[in-house]
């Protein structure tokens, strides 16, 4: 399963009250120190809620960061994580 579809899985699975949407922007960075735009190794998240001023976006993000601690450790070299209305 690709870094993409199992950080979905993943996120789905643990906020489940929340839309999320799981895109892989590594091409963006395609030439910054030798790197290939390849491998998924940038990803973008964007959480979407009824009643965003209600969540408590600190402990969202650090629950993020927690759960993709293996991916991390397995080629994920950056996460951008976005809150929208």
């Amino acid at each position: 399963m690709k870094r993409k579809k199992r950080i979905e899985n993943i996120l789905l699975n643990n906020f489940n009250f929340l839309s999320i949407k799981v895109e892989d922007i590594s091409m963006l960075h395609q030439g910054h120190n030798n790197f290939n735009g390849k491998d998924e190794t940038h990803i973008k998240i964007t959480l979407q809620s009824k009643n965003i001023k209600s969540l408590n976006k600190l402990s969202i993000h650090q629950k993020i960061n927690q759960l993709l601690e293996k991916e991390f450790l397995n080629g994920l070299h950056a996460l951008e994580i976005k809150f929208s209305h």
